[in-house]
């Protein structure tokens, strides 16, 4: 894929992994991108997983015959993997990177840094390979401590390393990406799932790339992106100052036989009926975690629904709601459904994970089923519903 005319594609997608980093579901694989700037000297930028390593390094041979330089800007294995290989495979070739980079090659590589063959930059660093100009940007945290990304001043694209990235293979979903939509929604997924912990970090990248003339942003996941670039960098400021995207109620629940999944759909039936503008009901048990955690930090609401368990509450409810404190949760309207059968106490548990969250506004009414729903518990459910339709009238 040609992205600019000097600047081409050499990645590879990747449709045998089930599991990135061994956790997120990729129903539609996932992409290693890699790319090759061609001046009067030739960078290749990061390499690939070492599973495809010989793929790859066919490819660059192909591009770029034999490269002046290898940029590492992230040392996480599906992009670094190839290193190795491909240092051995050019031995003339210089690797440039971050000291803390090189520290981790050393780690990674049984004690090889390349020390006679390496170009440490920093921050407001700038290699000319003749006709192109790239300028390094420390990016801290996003999502490792080594990361850099790089701006090509002459054709104006930013190598976003994992920033800006997305699950999903480019043979599946397209190399470049103009479908906002498409491109939102397993973003997001993959923001809050890697990233989403660090936005102040996020926040203190995006203030350096709004200084820069970016025309194209080539992440080492997922699409270029070649337009409505306004769009991809509004996302990722409401999402970096964990601000909601969109109004509407996620409801979570577990429900072991039945009766707290009745009180959930009662409530997300009356919601709707009072105009809520979207309600999301997610079965934890039965869903996509990461999935749950997109829409919790997405939309303003989100209503915790589960069981007494073992003196504490159900596990994938525990899980759920490790999984947003972890991430620095806050900045929502939170309400509670609980249920037992002898002692109820799972909203008392669920707030407590959640007391150290930053300014969450808690519902006046709660409710609480004893084993299964009667006339309180659908008095409590009318109450709530009318609380949380009320903000949005």
């Amino acid at each position: 894929m040609e992205i600019t005319k000097d600047i081409l594609y050499v990645g590879v997608n990747d449709h045998d992994v089930d599991l990135f980093e061994g956790h997120y579901i990729v129903p539609e694989g996932m992409a290693y991108n890699s790319y090759v700037i061609k001046g009067e000297k030739t960078a290749v930028m990061d390499t690939v997983d070492a599973h495809f390593s010989d793929e790859w390094i066919g490819k660059v041979k192909e591009a770029a015959g034999v490269p002046d330089y290898l940029v590492v800007q992230h040392m996480e294995p599906d992009h670094s993997g190839s290193i190795k290989k491909f240092m051995d495979e050019f031995p003339e070739t210089q690797i440039v990177s971050s000291q803390k980079a090189f520290t981790m090659m050393a780690n990674f590589f049984e004690g090889e840094d390349f020390a006679d063959r390496r170009v440490v930059v920093k921050e407001g660093d700038a290699l000319d390979l003749g006709g192109h100009v790239l300028n390094f940007v420390t990016a801290p945290m996003v999502h490792w401590p080594e990361v850099i990304m790089t701006y090509e001043s002459t054709d104006k694209v930013l190598f976003s390393a994992d920033g800006f990235g997305r699950f999903g293979a480019l043979d599946t979903i397209g190399e470049t990406n103009e479908e906002d939509d498409d491109w939102a929604c397993e973003a997001r997924r993959y923001y809050f799932g890697i990233v989403g912990k660090y936005g102040m970090q996020v926040q203190a990248v995006l203030k350096k790339a709004a200084k820069l003339d970016i025309e194209k942003i080539c992440a080492l996941h997922g699409p270029v992106l070649v337009s409505n670039l306004g769009y991809f960098l509004g996302l990722y400021d409401t999402w970096s100052k964990y601000e909601s995207e969109s109004q509407g109620v996620v409801i979570a629940y577990t429900s072991v036989y039945g009766h707290t999944k009745k009180a959930v759909e009662l409530l997300a039936e009356k919601l709707e009926a009072l105009g809520v503008p979207k309600v999301e009901v997610t079965d934890l048990a039965r869903s996509d975690i990461a999935e749950a955690v997109e829409d919790a930090f997405r939309y303003d609401t989100v209503v915790f629904a589960t069981t007494t368990f073992n003196n504490g509450i159900f596990p994938y409810m525990r899980e759920f709601i490790d999984s947003l404190v972890e991430r620095n949760y806050q900045n929502k309207r939170l309400a509670f459904i609980e249920n037992g059968s002898w002692a109820p106490q799972a909203a008392k548990v669920m707030k407590g994970m959640l007391e150290g969250c930053k300014n969450m506004t808690y519902c006046d009414n709660d409710v609480r089923i004893v084993s299964a729903l009667n006339e309180a518990s659908r008095a409590q459910i009318d109450a709530l519903a009318e609380e949380l339709a009320a903000a949005y009238k």
